[in-house]
């Protein structure tokens, strides 16, 4: 990959501006603030008025453990499959990120009303800025696969590492609750929570407490906080993952809201993250501190020695063993992307096309949701001659060519599709890059169209081809299912927000297939095409997107 760029595809992937930077609302800063220092702040006043309070770990030292001793081997394994997992799931997390390098608590996304923007660039209010522009590079060393516009692979290698990460917190759930192991995580009194605060009191003033063996017991503060991560970080990532997916959001509106809305969400999964990354810091730094080699010993061979090294050396190999996997994901992102792409579509491709994208779209946003500000994006066709004479016009000459495998091929100005029928819907636009908009949108439902031209009993898919160009050139085209052009609220558009559809946006059609993300939504429409099969056109892949940038055929999540 890296020997075959073009002079487009350098000047995307190598920016010379590769600046990042973290620009936190005041606001925040005064939440986070007191978060952090409100109980610190009441820890060390207990400790300035009151002394230390009794340390609850002190009796834990001689306590026999109604738990069995020590991490069986299901126990280990799976902890450090986890590291793997989590490691490639950060770090594509944060390539995801910074591809729209802003968060926010609103589903409008308008500039300025992020609460935390990670580019120093400010979007520009003397002309047009697009969501494509305003993404940065980041570094692979922290990203994966790092560089800018990688948000593709970035989801082969997030969504190819999450089944795996699911499948391995099931298996070590299944083997907790059915082993008294699971009397190590989960407390059996409410008398955890005083004590856990009691030891917070002592790690807060600096006054360490008594450090009960790991093998056999945890105090309260590190049983409560490995009960969080199992029990709530986990399943609080799963669920604001699927938030943030179009066929279920636009399925269950209710769904988003449970987090606040859709963009609360992304910012609760990137919340998640930053918990994660916390946790793993103080429980090193502990781990650490206590006695490294024993600890080592507890979590790699499941022993309790204290003369022995075997498990801190056969510990440092595993932690080298996940560095050089890292290495060997960027590597094979840069070398080998269609067979990664391939192996997501095999694993998740298949399971979402029988499960979330049977899902259809509803109706529910009313017109006091319509966002003030929609993002635009994707590459205006101004380098289409054709285009641009159609545009001087106001799009009177244009025809809407429909061709391919139909008994009824057609060509179809503006007025006579909006002679046919029209349909109005107000619906939330997903993009891939993490941002959204509620807008209205009016048009042609697609299934007046496929009526009309009755595609031949082996079409499957339908291809939509722009005036405009890819990312890295070419004419710009994506597919969908017939199936999903069938369903509710899939149409052509030729009106937002009540108004003609602004040229940025897509004039003079656009299409809206509403499970779906938004580069599926091909803008400034030039024909359509009726096939067998995406594998018959470009690459093969389904879209321009998909061919050059490795996105997903099915982008419904």
């Amino acid at each position: 990959m890296i020997g075959h760029l073009s002079k487009a595809e350098q000047s995307v992937l190598y920016p010379k501006d590769r600046r990042l930077t973290m620009v936190i609302k005041p606001y925040m800063w005064i939440i986070f603030g007191a978060i952090i220092l409100i109980p610190t702040g009441a820890a060390w006043i207990e400790y300035l008025f009151y002394g230390l309070p009794p340390d609850p770990s002190a009796a834990l030292a001689n306590l026999p453990s109604k738990a069995a001793a020590g991490f069986p081997s299901w126990a280990r394994i799976s902890h450090w499959v986890n590291f793997l997992f989590l490691s490639l799931i950060i770090r594509s997390g944060l390539s995801i990120l910074v591809d729209h390098p802003r968060l926010y608590f609103n589903n409008g996304c308008s500039p300025e009303s992020e609460w935390v923007r990670f580019t120093p660039v400010k979007v520009p209010k003397d002309r047009m800025w697009t969501a494509k522009e305003d993404a940065r590079y980041i570094s692979p060393l922290l990203g994966l696969p790092g560089y800018r516009h990688s948000i593709g692979l970035a989801r082969v290698w997030h969504f190819l590492t999450v089944p795996f990460f699911i499948i391995n917190g099931i298996i070590f759930i299944a083997f907790l609750l059915f082993t008294n192991h699971w009397m190590r995580l989960i407390p059996t009194s409410w008398q955890v929570i005083p004590d856990a605060w009691n030891v917070f009191v002592h790690y807060a003033t600096f006054n360490f407490p008594v450090e009960p063996n790991g093998f056999y017991h945890y105090n309260a503060l590190q049983q409560l906080s490995y009960f969080a991560v199992v029990f709530i970080l986990a399943p609080l990532a799963i669920l604001t993952g699927l938030a943030m997916s179009p066929a279920i959001a636009n399925r269950f509106p209710w769904y988003p809201k449970l987090f606040g809305n859709r963009q609360s969400a992304r910012s609760g999964h990137f919340m998640v993250m930053v918990c994660y990354l916390v946790f793993i810091l103080i429980h090193v730094s502990l781990v650490v501190a206590t006695g490294l080699s024993r600890n080592m010993n507890h979590i790699v061979m499941g022993t309790d020695s204290t003369t022995s090294n075997a498990g801190l050396y056969i510990g440092i190999g595993i932690v080298v063993f996940v560095v050089l996997c890292c290495f060997i994901a960027l590597w094979l992102s840069w070398h080998r992307p269609r067979p990664l792409q391939k192996a997501q579509a095999a694993i998740n491709g298949n399971l979402w096309r029988r499960s979330i994208n049977t899902f259809k779209p509803t109706r529910y946003y009313k017109k006091k949701d319509i966002s003030p500000y929609f993002w635009p994006n994707g590459k205006m066709p101004e380098d289409s001659e054709r285009w641009m004479e159609l545009a001087r016009n106001n799009f009177k000459d244009y025809k809407l060519t429909i061709r391919g495998l139909v008994e009824n091929p057609m060509e179809l100005s503006l007025e006579e599709l909006k002679k046919i029928a029209m349909d109005q819907n107000i619906t939330m636009h997903h993009c891939i890059q993490g941002w959204s908009g509620i807008a209205e949108w009016g048009g042609i439902p697609m299934r007046k169209i496929i009526e009309l031209v009755k595609p031949h009993p082996n079409v499957t898919t339908v291809a939509f081809y722009s005036f405009g160009t890819g990312l890295y050139g070419g004419v710009y085209y994506d597919t969908h299912t017939l199936d999903n052009c069938m369903k509710p609220l899939s149409l052509l558009a030729w009106e937002m927000n009540y108004k003609p559809l602004p040229v940025e946006h897509g004039a003079p059609l656009r299409l809206r297939v509403e499970n779906q993300l938004g580069y599926k939504m091909v803008k400034w429409i030039d024909y359509i095409e009726f096939i067998e099969s995406h594998e018959q056109v470009g690459k093969g892949f389904g879209g321009k997107n998909e061919d050059d940038e490795y996105f997903d055929l099915l982008a419904d999540t």
